[in-house]
C-alpha cells in the first residue's frame, strides 16, 4: 500500500490531487486503525463506501468488518456522510 502524510490526503480529497478508489481505501486505513488520526469507524466506513463504489473489493470487506464494530446509527451516520461527500465531488 502506498505510504503518504496526512496532509497530502485531505489535498487529493479535496480536489487539489485525482481522488481514485486507491486514495479513499487508504482513507479507510487510516481511520480504521488510527494511522495519523484517532480511530473513527463512522469515518473509516464511509471511505470504505466510497472505495467499494469505485470497485474497490477489499474496501467492501474491510467496510464489512468496520461495521460489525458499529451500531446502527453508526452506520446510517457513515452511509449519509458518504451520500454527501459523494453528491458534493
Amino acid at each position: 500500500m502506498a505510504r503518504f502524510e496526512l496532509s497530502e490526503c485531505n489535498h487529493a480529497v479535496l480536489g487539489e490531487g485525482p481522488v481514485n478508489a486507491s486514495t479513499l481505501f487508504d482513507l479507510g486505513m487510516m481511520y480504521s486503525v488510527g494511522r495519523s488520526v484517532p480511530i473513527d469507524y463512522v469515518t473509516a466506513h464511509k471511505w470504505f463506501n466510497l472505495a467499494a463504489v469505485q470497485g474497490n473489493e477489499d474496501a467492501a470487506r474491510l467496510r464489512q468488518e468496520v461495521a460489525a464494530q458499529m451500531s446502527d446509527a453508526e452506520i446510517a451516520a457513515a452511509q449519509r456522510a458518504a451520500r454527501a461527500w459523494y453528491n458534493t465531488h
